[in-house]
Formats: structure tokens, sequence, C-alpha cells
């Protein structure tokens, strides 16, 4: 008899991931006036799409289709150079699927789950049994093996990922009710007012975006919503909500697969879908103990680096002292004669003399000017932050410059740098 690893693994084999990565992200502002979501840099060296990809590897789903669509090229590059490993003479692929008129030449991408049924011939070849579907732009470490198990043993057409959230919040996601034995009882999208959970008055169950299907329902699925001229063609909006009210689907909980170091953590997802969200993310990984272990060696987060030198704090005179505290420094960067306080520098940023950065998100190649103070903010890529510039300590003239959130927090692109000329 295999045991409980052995077939997990034989269904991860049997299975394809489809990561739905062609969102714009339109909350995140000027950081996704260039790329799309699944492409905004996270955590120091990564981009968001790097977790759901790792969780794939990890899980032991090597057959991955990415679809895209909104302003791909960042994130089809980061993909050509850091994901290009999988071997298709072992029955591993990556596929990369932009929009392509595949329909006609008029039609582009209409939803997600008109992307999904654009490439069904292509799909179709690699003869899968299962289909895991998966949204591009949200961190988590999740086994996707122990949702492919339950899927198979209950027998459902399909399987949604579930985590309970706060009931403040729940008017943000989709909304799951499910009875005892894990059937979905409805499943409304953003409702204005939120079902609480059975026993947790204060808690709403949320869909996470991720969905398993039996091969043979997800084909017979979209080719129905294709036809219905009412539909959005969209799984949470359309599909989804048509498989609920017909008894067809069954949650899982987030909690039975979530990949965690220690038992009493709490199941980390987070979709960083806001300016507020993504540097409270980011931030959070600075912490002495922070609720995203990436330091776990058994679960790695694959990605595309470059072959940078290591950080470098330079000068240790007493008024000009290169340190960082409470902060993660990417390769490439140098601290000279500046302070860094809890803050996260991507690769090869540059902090000059006399420099105060507190409380910042720092992407890649940001140059910080000699005398200048950030407080409490997210700086984009190649920015070069001018001399003596103060960001993050007047509200009233931030606001006038910069975005500045509803938490307070200040992003700064080099547009809005070059329009201070």
């Amino acid at each position: 008899m295999l045991s409980a690893d052995r077939v997990q693994q034989r269904l991860a084999q049997r299975a394809i991931a489809l990561v739905l990565a062609g969102g714009r992200g339109s909350r995140l502002m000027q950081l996704t006036d260039r790329r799309a979501k699944p492409a905004v840099f996270f955590g120091g060296k990564f981009r968001i799409v790097d977790f759901v990809l790792s969780n794939c590897i990890n899980s032991g789903i090597r057959r991955i289709g990415i679809l895209t669509q909104y302003k791909a090229h960042s994130l089809l590059r980061h993909l050509q150079m850091g994901w290009s490993f999988l071997r298709p003479e072992m029955n591993e692929f990556l596929d990369l699927l932009p929009a392509q008129q595949r329909l006609d030449e008029a039609t582009w991408y209409r939803g997600t789950a008109d992307a999904v049924y654009q490439n069904f011939d292509i799909f179709r070849a690699a003869r899968p049994e299962y289909f895991v579907v998966l949204a591009g732009d949200h961190i988590y470490k999740m086994d996707y093996t122990n949702m492919l198990a339950q899927h198979v043993d209950s027998g459902a057409d399909c399987t949604v990922a579930c985590v309970d959230v706060p009931l403040a919040e729940a008017s943000g996601f989709g909304i799951v009710e499910a009875d005892s034995s894990r059937r979905i009882k409805s499943f409304v999208e953003k409702p204005a007012v939120a079902q609480p959970m059975i026993g947790k008055p204060d808690r709403a169950l949320a869909s996470m975006g991720i969905y398993i299907f039996t091969a043979d329902f997800l084909y017979s699925e979209l080719e129905r919503d294709h036809r219905d001229p009412t539909s959005s063609h969209d799984f949470g909006k359309d599909v989804i909500p048509n498989i609920v009210c017909r008894g067809l689907a069954a949650a899982h909980d987030f909690e039975q697969s979530c990949v965690k170091t220690t038992p009493e953590a709490e199941p980390y997802w987070r979709d960083v879908g806001t300016i507020d969200a993504y540097w409270a993310a980011n931030l959070d990984l600075v912490t002495p103990t922070p609720s995203l272990d990436i330091y776990d060696p058994n679960w790695p987060i694959w990605t595309y680096q470059q072959q940078l030198p290591p950080a470098k704090f330079v000068f240790d005179d007493d008024d000009r002292r290169g340190m960082a505290v409470d902060s993660m420094v990417s390769g490439g960067c140098i601290i000279s004669g500046a302070h860094v306080s809890r803050s996260l520098l991507f690769s090869v940023c540059r902090v000059n003399s006399h420099a105060r950065t507190r409380e910042a998100v720092l992407l890649p190649e940001v140059d910080v000017g000699r005398y200048a103070r950030l407080t409490k903010v997210i700086v984009d890529r190649g920015c070069h932050i001018p001399a003596g510039l103060v960001i993050g300590e007047d509200p009233k003239l931030d606001a006038q410059r910069f975005h500045r959130s509803e938490g307070g927090v200040v992003l700064v692109s080099a547009d809005m740098l070059a329009a201070l000329a």
C-alpha cells in the first residue's frame, strides 16, 4: 500500500497549476503603472508571483501555466530569467500564456475564466486529471497536495480554499458559507454585509481565489460559461457561484495546508493589494519574529536574483556612522555614513552620508541623497532622492507632492520626483 505522502506525490503529478497573473492591481497606484501586480517587488529580493510558484514547486506540481495580460513584460522577463529550470523531457513545464486573441481577432481575455477557456486546447494536450487554479498576486505558503487529496477523497467536482478574515474586512472578499460536511451552501462576491462564521461572530470565511477542479468538470463548466451571454467570464463572479448553487463545491480550510514553521503560528495569507497593506507586509519581515517565515529551508521561496556583492556599511565617525537597525538590507546595497532604522532595502540601493530612513521600503536601485530623511515611505525602483529632501514628516506637503495613503504611507515614484524640479 502506498504511503500518504506517495499518494499525494502522484496526485501532484496528475495535476496542472494555472496561475492567473493578468491583473493590474490598480489600488497599488504607481507601483503598477509599468508592471502587473504579480510582478511587483516584495520582501527584499522577490516578486509577488514567486510565492505561488514556489508553492507549486515545493508541493511537487511541476506543470504550470501562467496566464498574463496587463503590462506583462516585466513579469514575463522575470519568469524567463528565474523560472526556466523545469525540464520538458521529464514532463515538467512552465508555459507563459499571454492574451493572443485565440478565439477571434477581437477577443482578448475577458475575465479569469475566459483566459483559461481560451487555452483549453493547450491544456488538453497535457492530459491532466486535475486543475489547480491559483491567483498570482497573494503572499502565503501552502502545500497544495493537502487540498488536492481532500478534493479527491470528497468526490467534489470543485474545491475552494478558504481562510477566515475579520468580519470588518469581509466586504473585500468572496464570502463562503459551508455546512459541517464542508459543502458550500452560498458564495457571495464582496458583499456589503457578510455572513459571520458559526461560533466566530467576528470572523467571516473568505475564498482565497484558489480552486481545484476535476479536469473534465472544468472543461464542461467553462464551455457552459462561454455560451452564457450574461456572464462576465470570471471565476469569482460567475463560475464559482453557479457551481455553488448546484451544490457541487466543497470548502478547504487553509489551516490544513498552510505551511508553518511552528504548529502554534497563525496561518499567513495576505492580499497586498493596497499601498498600506503592501507597506505593512514588507515591514513585518524586519520584526524579530515575522508572521511570514522566509528563512525556512524546508519551504524555500525561489526567484531570479542578480549576482551581487554583499551589502556594505561604511564610516564609523560620531556624526557619520553607516548602520542599519531592525532592518533587512539586500545584496549590492551600500549604507555610506547613513542611519537605516526599521526599513527594508531591495538590491543595489545606496543611502548616502547623514541620510536617515525609518519605516521605509526602498525598491531596487534607489539612491538616497545626503541629509535626506525618509519616514513611512515606499520608494519605487530606480528613484534618486535629492539631497536634503524630507518625506514623511509633513502630511500636507507630502500629499501635494506624492501619493499619501489613508494610513499615512507616502508612495514616491520617479515621475513625482521629476515634477519637483
